[in-house]
């Protein structure tokens, strides 16, 4: 495969064909390559996507033709003990109009239909397709290597869209191995279930949906966590587990998401369902720290391969990352290719433009939200702790009731916790996410 291109975007899930698609509609020469048999194909998440004014600002009304599933007006935070949940439950009907807050949606068919947007810009996209490799003039990138026959192609400017273990940034020298705490592996199975069976179990009328995130008995001693979302007809359920944790304990991330869909508080929302698909998947979760250095003389990384996921517990985002990151990506290679410079220089740029979105200002803010996620406590003993005091208080024995800060206190105690060591885990929780 031999040509020159303005621009190699090397991977089609979001961040891939955001990129395409700008640059195919500036008039841009572009070929976009996926290592799948179509995009998506490879692709893995929940898949929740949020931010959709971004998308909607590329593609206007895009829910109108996009393959979505349910748009997302309710979201629920679970903590579990063995026996045991304990729920925060959030509802809007303000969510259930357009442009919309979320959709939940299936990557093999939301990628296939967001690249064949970039397709239609007039931009060349070639699936089936490995670029593991840089092809460079001096100090310059000038292109990327493949596994087909005749696989060199040359540009302008490579994106590196590569995904989390991207081979592409590393090969750039951008960044290092992997870190085992600084990622986690998701599994996801896709579970069949009809429409009214959805609607009826999860309380939702016409296209709305509802996203569930749950921490405690989740994963056992491995830190991590689960979900589960609701599509129009099947339901997407998955474990996030720290890779550092799973080989301390020795444990297969299969069996732990088994025992989470037999938990009490699982297995009724699940029951009578036909499992359709099993996937796998890295995902960067240190946020700030784990960011790359984000270009060189011409490449630019973006999406998961430039680490941008925000996991707080209470947001769990990448697609807009994805896209948002992308979009300024894109936006760099149209003045760089207006100036005729590739250089470090010029595309330093896409830097500045990412700290003045939301992208960087979010991962930076919610910089120590990791750490304190990660806490062995807030995974493996205050969800427990929780729910054991609710069922205190809400248990009738025929006995004198006592006041909630008494339950509490007393719960603390039998769980060996200290008033003081909460209200240094609860001082930790509000830097990381409350002021």
């Amino acid at each position: 495969m031999i040509g020159k291109f303005d621009a190699i975007v090397v991977g089609a899930g979001p961040a891939g064909s955001t990129a395409a698609l700008i640059l195919a509609r500036a008039g841009l020469k572009v070929i976009l390559l996926e290592r799948g048999e179509y995009p998506g194909s490879k692709n893995v998440s929940g898949a929740a996507l949020y931010g959709t004014r971004i998308l909607h600002e590329l593609i206007p009304n895009f829910w109108e033709e996009a393959p979505v599933e349910r748009y997302l007006t309710r979201r629920v935070l679970t903590f579990i003990s063995p026996q045991s949940s304990f729920s925060l439950d959030f509802r809007t009907t303000n969510f259930d109009q357009p442009p919309y807050n979320g959709f939940t949606v299936l990557r093999p068919k939301f990628d296939r239909w967001f690249a064949s947007k970039a397709q239609e810009a007039g931009a060349l996209l070639v699936p089936a397709t490995v670029a593991d490799d840089l092809i460079w003039d001096g100090d310059m990138v000038v292109g990327v290597r493949t596994r087909r026959e005749d696989g060199e192609i040359y540009g302008d400017v490579v994106i590196a869209a590569d995904g989390v273990n991207s081979l592409l940034a590393k090969k750039a020298g951008l960044r290092r191995d992997l870190d085992a705490r600084q990622v986690s592996i998701g599994v996801k199975e896709v579970i069949a279930l009809d429409r009214k069976t959805i609607e009826e179990r999860f309380n939702l009328q016409g296209d709305a949906g509802v996203t569930y995130e749950f921490a405690g008995s989740v994963t056992g001693q491995v830190y991590g966590g689960g979900f589960l979302y609701t599509n129009s007809d099947s339901l997407s359920i998955g474990i996030v587990a720290k890779l550092a944790s799973l080989v301390e304990k020795q444990v297969k991330i299969y069996e732990l998401l088994e025992e989470f869909k037999s938990h009490p508080s699982i297995e009724p929302l699940v029951r009578d369902g036909v499992v359709k698909e099993y996937s796998a998947h890295m995902v960067p979760e240190a946020g700030w720290r784990m960011i790359p250095k984000l270009y060189s003389n011409g490449l630019l990384v973006v999406g998961d391969a430039a680490a941008f996921n925000l996991h707080t517990g209470i947001f769990s985002e990448g697609m807009n990352y994805a896209i948002a990151s992308a979009a300024a990506a894109a936006e760099t290679v149209k003045q760089a290719k207006a100036k005729g410079d590739f250089s470090s220089r010029s595309l330093s740029r896409y830097r500045r433009l990412l700290e003045r979105s939301f992208v960087l200002q979010d991962l930076k803010r919610f910089k120590r939200a990791p750490d304190f996620v990660n806490n062995p406590r807030l995974q493996n003993v205050y969800p427990i702790t929780i729910c054991r005091a609710a069922e205190s208080l809400f248990k009738v024995e025929g006995s004198p009731r006592r006041k909630v800060a008494k339950v509490v206190l007393g719960q603390l105690r039998e769980d060996n916790l200290s008033l003081w060591q909460v209200l240094r885990d609860a001082i930790d929780g509000g830097r990381a996410l409350i002021w």
